[in-house]
């Protein structure tokens, strides 16, 4: 099968990143994060597609977006 394209996107309160990444089919957001070279830490503490959310495992579909979420701040 074909490689699908998947982006990923984090933000900050002035500025935001986007990476776009071609994996094999049944990928998952894991496997997105690697592929970009992003991880979660202090600072992203959940993921998202699409704005539901997500783990690691989850399965990823051919133009899905995958949100770095950072906390709320009150």
């Amino acid at each position: 099968t074909a490689p699908m394209r998947i982006t990923l996107v984090r933000a900050w309160p002035s500025r935001h990143q986007e990476a776009s990444v071609e994996l094999a089919a049944g990928a998952c957001v894991d496997d997105a994060l690697a592929a970009a070279g992003w991880t979660l830490d202090a600072e992203f503490v959940a993921m998202a597609v699409f704005g539901q959310a997500a783990t690691g495992g989850t399965r990823l579909h051919p133009g899905d977006r995958v949100e770095l979420l950072r906390p709320l701040q009150l």
